[in-house]
């Protein structure tokens, strides 16, 4: 594990995830900011406490890994002049989004290479959200498993989530979003360390291309029971101004929908990426 000067970073899972400390997100030495780098791409996901920024101040740090995105269905702050922002809410009238493990928006040709989550209001208690390492699920497999999805293309679109008939168009009369589309391996390697993970999910993986529907199903139903394996993950408690950062290229997660009478307000912003390969 790397040792840090100008940062403390404690790991607290196996398979990834680590607390920095002795970092601010809105006041970023450009040391200290290389070493926030190298955790991320060891760690995976990076948690940060006690984080009062502005969303100028959020855009900011995301904008140093790359080009925000701006979501091609969520835009809820764009007339304040923050398209970028998606947010995430809930209480006992509105249900939680994100139930389900998934990497975000693998519908496009170059999904986010990681996005930066900043609590604006947590539940007392519940709410909580976990990650998943891509990389852990796949070193488990088998070399023969391994060997066979190599080779394999997922397709990844919008059917299930924002293109589903019932999808925020109830009682609206409008249509629901056209389905938005793209192929993936099954296998990705990451553009930065190397390493191989699994990049399928059960959010926006349709099927598997060339295999017929019954062979696809089976193949697709071990792999998303496998990468759920309890080794492979690890769970953040929010608390307000608690920051999360992950890498979409080699994770995925979903929240813990167990509190669900309580206030939850999350700001998302996402940092465009690659195609896979």
């Amino acid at each position: 594990m790397t040792s840090f000067k100008h940062i403390t970073v404690n790991p607290v899972a196996g398979a990834l995830g680590a607390e920095v400390s002795d970092f601010h997100l809105g006041d970023v030495n450009e040391d200290a900011f290389q070493e926030v780098r190298v955790a991320f791409l060891e760690h995976q996901v990076l948690f940060f406490r006690d984080q009062e920024i502005t969303r100028d101040q959020q855009k900011a740090f995301g904008s140093r890994f790359g080009t925000l995105q701006i979501h091609p269905f969520l835009q809820p702050l764009k007339n304040e002049g923050h398209p970028e922002f998606i947010l995430l809410y809930s209480n006992a009238q509105s249900p939680y989004l994100a139930e389900n493990w998934h990497s975000d928006v693998t519908f496009v040709q170059e999904p986010p290479l990681g996005s930066v989550l900043r609590c604006v209001e947590a539940p007392e208690f519940g709410g909580d959200t976990m990650w998943a390492s891509t990389y852990a699920a796949y070193d488990a497999l088998s070399d023969k498993m391994q060997r066979m999805l190599s080779d394999l293309v997922a397709v990844h679109d919008t059917v299930r989530s924002f293109s589903r008939p019932s999808y925020d168009t109830a009682g609206t009369g409008r249509q629901p979003p056209p389905v938005m589309s793209a192929e993936h391996p099954v296998v990705r390697t990451h553009p930065e360390t190397g390493r191989k993970g699994l990049f399928v999910n059960t959010t926006f993986t349709s099927h598997i291309k060339d295999m017929k529907p019954a062979e696809s199903t089976a193949l697709l139903s071990f792999l998303y029971h496998h990468m759920t394996t309890p080794d492979f993950s690890c769970r953040f408690r929010w608390r307000p101004n608690s920051v999360a950062m992950w890498d979409n290229r080699c994770t995925q997660h979903r929240v813990v929908a167990d509190n669900k009478t309580a206030n939850r307000r999350m700001e998302r912003i996402t940092i465009n990426g690659d195609r896979p390969y």
